[in-house]
């Protein structure tokens, strides 16, 4: 990350991309946060390692049109995530219209074959790679991609767990409110 931003402040990182974004809001004791309010949350946000990574050679500057594209792409996808895996055809527009702005592009080289994602315009880069980064989760385990079980809690996650029993965003957080109001509630304190 450059030194320049601030750390990235969500309580809820490492995800998939697109879980990644979906997770740019949370809500914590201090109330409801939206990294993407501004092109300075967006600037943490195409920082963060992960998404560095997950986006590789493709550059978006943090500008208002990858922001904008950026929110479209999220909204698709919180329209996605709720109606898994019986999709509302709002939720399939909407997908479908980050999805037209890029393309995969195949190729055979020299050095053997290439994919290249190639999108319309650089600021769409992230928007249609976090959608079609939905796709493969889907593709894999759409069961697997889960909200927290907190009902105040709005963050998702991709369980990765090798029985795929995983209920909270974090164990640190919200598992460990869970695991204490249990406790509480059976000792007659609460």
């Amino acid at each position: 990350m450059p030194r320049d931003l601030p750390a990235d402040p969500r309580p809820l990182t490492g995800e998939p991309l697109s879980i990644d974004l979906l997770n740019t809001r949370w809500i914590d004791a201090a109330g409801h946060h939206d990294l993407l309010d501004g092109v300075g949350g967006l600037a943490i946000w195409l920082g963060s390692a992960p998404v560095r990574d997950a986006l590789g050679e493709m550059n978006a500057p943090a500008d208002e049109d990858t922001l904008d594209r950026l929110l479209q792409a999220r909204t698709a996808l919180d329209g996605l995530v709720r109606t898994v895996p019986a999709f509302g055809d709002d939720a399939l527009r909407a997908a479908n219209a980050v999805l037209d702005r890029g393309r995969i592009h195949r190729s055979l080289r020299p050095d053997g074959p290439a994919t290249e994602v190639r999108v319309d315009l650089p600021s769409w880069g992230p928007a249609w790679t976090a959608v079609e980064d939905f796709l493969r989760l889907l593709a894999d385990r759409p069961e697997r991609v889960r909200p927290c079980a907190n009902p105040e809690c709005i963050l998702h996650f991709y369980d990765v767990s090798k029985n795929g029993t995983r209920r909270w965003c974090s164990m640190a957080g919200c598992g460990n409110r869970a695991k204490a109001m249990r406790h509480y509630r059976r000792t007659g304190r609460g």
